[in-house]
């Protein structure tokens, strides 16, 4: 059936894809005026996706930003292997060059999902197995993607004390404030770091792959014994890790 013959639901994708394209969440206004669509019938179709779990209205601001139904539309495409089957050679090259073990993770609601591990030759295994899901906050690849965030689309993902989940005693975020805080120093570094918090004696450091608008598309992460890689082999290891990123990037948009 021609889209002419179902206006709403091309409209439906016209603000869906137009809201994917912001850095932040919108107004119900500017969406009508870029669009060109009637304000009435933007609020009937945003009240329609927020019923749905694809819309999240921030009432205090008057604004709408995506929900976690269109987090979970981004994840699928990734389980269907695209972004994987991208990945995937990047990676081998990766650990090929650094001899440590690396993986490509997508946000999944609170979690990070794991698409791609590579194992390095005689390292120890991880949890980090493909189609695993661990907590976001908990990993570095999870706090790579949540720094890019918008603030509020950060908050509505943690929205009180019960969305910080604890593997290990002592973890470095139990709550918002410290959240908020690890990832301001993530993004004034340009990189993510976990010490621990997921599985003793080993750490990780992650890096966002972004899309053309800035939003993290995915992460590329290394993971080690902690004791066994320095400061320098590390600087050497967050080098790599930029660098791939950037490969993913542009391998998924061209940019």
């Amino acid at each position: 059936m021609p889209a002419s013959k179902v206006p709403a639901a091309e409209s439906t994708l016209r603000i869906l894809r137009f809201m994917a394209s912001r850095r932040g969440p919108v107004s119900a206004t500017a969406i009508a005026t870029a669009l060109g669509l009637p304000r009435s019938s933007v609020y009937h179709l945003l009240a329609v996706m927020q019923e749905n779990g694809f819309v999240l209205h921030l009432p205090q601001e008057r604004v709408y930003g995506l929900g976690i139904a269109a987090f979970e539309l981004s994840s699928a495409y990734s389980r269907q292997e695209p972004l994987a089957r991208l990945g995937r050679p990047l990676l081998a090259g990766l650990v090929d060059r650094v001899g440590e073990s690396a993986h490509l993770a997508v946000l999944h609601g609170r979690d990070v999902l794991y698409l791609v591990e590579e194992r390095a030759k005689n390292r120890p295994s991880l949890v980090t197995d493909v189609g695993v899901r661990l907590p976001a906050h908990l990993t570095a690849s999870g706090r790579a993607i949540l720094a890019a965030l918008p603030a509020s689309q950060l908050r509505a993902l943690f929205p009180d004390k019960s969305a910080f989940i604890v593997r290990q005693p002592d973890p470095a975020i139990t709550g918002y404030a410290q959240l908020k805080s690890h990832l301001e120093q993530v993004r004034q570094r340009g990189y993510a770091t976990e010490e621990g918090d997921v599985t003793a004696g080993f750490g990780s450091l992650a890096v966002a792959a972004l899309d053309h608008v800035g939003w993290p598309a995915a992460s590329v992460a290394v993971t080690f014994l902690s004791h066994r890689v320095g400061a320098e082999q590390r600087e050497a290891l967050l080098a790599e890790l930029r660098s791939v990123a950037a490969e993913v990037s542009h391998r998924i948009y061209g940019t």
